[in-house]
């Protein structure tokens, strides 16, 4: 199968666009404790090609790229890290200021250690955490303020190079709520949009991953075209997406990756697309090469030519 992406050469666009196809990204054996080189290589080697992405996760004081991040980077590939800033303090404590010294000495890491552009996504999937009360300092309007404070402190601190992104879950319970819209933090601050699906029980296909839809939520039209809808002019990442493996049904995955293949290339506007590599995800096993047929038809849709986008000048 020939991808959309090896009829004329691609190019970067501002912000890391790749101008056809779309990058492959992968969160390598994520809950294993390897170090993020050995389990990067390792994951490349199991799905037959390099990743043009790699998502790393942060938190707290954690200070970013680290030494060895670094390394992957130099490496002719691009970071997608996760941060979450704070356990111990609210949205609303954050966005008033509660960390600005941590958020500050970050900043000054950054820019004295990496220039290079990297993905920035700052407490993915916040619709799991909103506490909607009045006053709780987790409403969805505390996110945005806290989200936007982040992203102007770490500019203001000399961070020119993150291309940020805004992460929701992608699930349409949470998009039904009253105060979902209200989680965007504003276009000044948001380079790329993203969704984290998984294909639980509910989930067929690459379709239905990336557009289901509910009958106990007719309203919903899909994410996909609610983010097309919603940010016409934003690249769409998937920034984590996983299938779990399905008692009874060894060749689940095998064809789900197949459905990707097949129809990747009906969401142009998905410019990136990260697999989460797991033994021990949350709700199961998302490892792509849990059967030799899940492994292979995972191989081939990784290295399919309308993910082989012109790798980043450095």
């Amino acid at each position: 199968m020939r991808g959309l992406g090896a009829s004329a050469p691609c190019e970067v666009a501002a912000k890391l666009i790749p101008s056809c196809g779309a990058w492959w990204g992968i969160a390598p054996e994520v809950f294993t404790g390897r170090p993020p080189e050995r389990a990067l290589g390792r994951a490349e080697r199991r799905m037959g090609r390099r990743a043009d992405i790699v998502h790393l996760y942060h938190r707290e004081d954690e200070l970013f790229p680290s030494e060895e991040e670094q390394g992957l980077a130099r490496d002719r590939r691009m970071l997608l890290i996760n941060w979450k800033p704070s356990f111990e303090h609210t949205w609303a404590d954050i966005a008033a200021g509660a960390i600005d010294r941590r958020i500050d000495r970050l900043a000054r890491h950054i820019a004295r250690t990496y220039r290079e552009p990297f993905f920035l996504t700052v407490h993915h999937e916040p619709e799991n955490d909103v506490r909607a009360a009045p006053g709780s300092g987790m409403t969805a309007d505390d996110y945005a303020a806290m989200y936007r404070r982040v992203v102007l402190r770490l500019r203001a601190g000399g961070v020119g190079n993150a291309v940020t992104v805004m992460t929701y879950m992608g699930a349409p319970n949470w998009a039904s709520k009253p105060w979902f819209e209200r989680l965007y933090p504003g276009d000044d601050v948001v380079d790329w949009v993203a969704l984290d699906p998984y294909a639980d029980r509910r989930v067929r296909d690459f379709d239905g991953l990336i557009n289901k839809r509910r009958a106990d939520y007719p309203d919903w039209p899909g994410f996909y075209r609610w983010m097309q809808w919603r940010f016409p002019g934003k690249p769409i990442m998937v920034a984590e997406w996983g299938v779990f493996e399905r008692s009874g049904d060894r060749a689940f995955k095998r064809e789900f990756f197949r459905s990707v293949r097949r129809r990747i290339q009906h969401y142009p506007q998905i410019k990136a697309l990260v697999y989460f590599d797991s033994p021990h995800a949350p709700r199961g096993d998302t490892r792509f090469d849990a059967s030799p047929g899940a492994r292979r038809a995972f191989t081939d849709l990784a290295r399919d030519s309308y993910f082989r986008s012109t790798p980043v000048e450095r």
